[in-house]
């Protein structure tokens, strides 16, 4: 089984976007916060599952789509993922 490795980024941006959404509803916030981090579960057995960030054109750096967010990963190794960042669809890649 693969090991994720949640960068200090990407553990940020979803305390961001909980600290956004909870603005307006701390209920929602919960849950959005919740699917963002379980998410990346399914690249424990299936590493492949994302498709390549286009902005990269690396078949390393792959991303999950959550809602209205893109969860960016990179495939280090046969056994380890890296969860680079988390940001809303709506926003430029800055990687």
């Amino acid at each position: 089984m693969v090991k994720l490795i949640w960068t200090d980024q990407a553990i940020n941006d979803i305390g961001d976007i909980g600290d956004y959404i909870a603005e307006n509803s701390e209920k929602y916030a919960k849950l959005t916060v919740q699917k963002l981090f379980e998410r990346p579960d399914i690249l424990k057995t299936f590493p492949q599952a994302g498709r390549t960030v286009p902005e990269k054109n690396d078949e390393n750096v792959r991303e999950l789509i959550e809602g209205n967010y893109r969860i960016i990963y990179q495939v280090v190794s046969a056994d380890q993922i890296s969860i680079l960042t988390v940001y809303h669809s709506a926003r430029d890649l800055t990687l």
